[in-house]
């Protein structure tokens, strides 16, 4: 039988691996206490890192046990989805302008890369009641470092779409 690394279970009091991740209570570097690291299978880093709780001799941690350490894989799944959905925030913007008698959506829309990042402004027309809208009506490369804001869509719309 072969086993993947989602099949393995490891229970032990400092160290439980189960359902793809691995929980491990490790001494906090920063004072006399216990923190519990959360690291999914095949990540090199923890997604989570807390305190964790004394045992009842107040010098060794607490064991881990299945109750705590579900809360734990629930708690890093639900950080790491919002981490993800702040990181598709922060690469893909719009917003909505007034532009003459309509409204334009203006998109930012980032591609991280180490060694060559990128981004793409981009201005669709929101179109009028009973008109579909949708229309591309410019798209500009940007520097990743370019700021969307009202302003600098209003700017842009109003320079007739002129590269920032």
């Amino acid at each position: 039988m072969n086993l993947n690394e989602s099949d393995m279970k490891t229970q032990e009091p400092r160290l439980w691996i189960s359902d793809g991740w691995t929980a491990r209570v490790v001494k906090n570097e920063d004072d006399d206490g216990w923190a519990v690291a959360m690291t999914a299978n095949g990540a090199s880093e923890p997604a989570l890192v807390g305190p964790w709780t004394m045992g009842r001799d107040k010098k060794n941690p607490k064991p881990l046990d299945q109750s705590a350490f579900l809360t734990l894989v629930k708690t890093a799944r639900e950080f790491v989805r919002r981490s993800e959905q702040q990181l598709h925030a922060t690469l893909h913007q719009s917003l909505e302008v007034a532009a003459g008698a309509g409204r334009v959506r203006v998109y930012l829309d980032i591609e991280p890369d180490d060694e060559n990042p990128s981004a793409t402004l981009t201005a669709r027309d929101e179109g009028d009641e009973g008109d579909e809208g949708d229309d591309l009506l410019a798209q500009v490369k940007v520097s990743p470092a370019f700021k969307l804001s009202r302003a600098s869509a209003v700017a842009w719309v109003e320079s007739g779409y002129a590269k920032p």
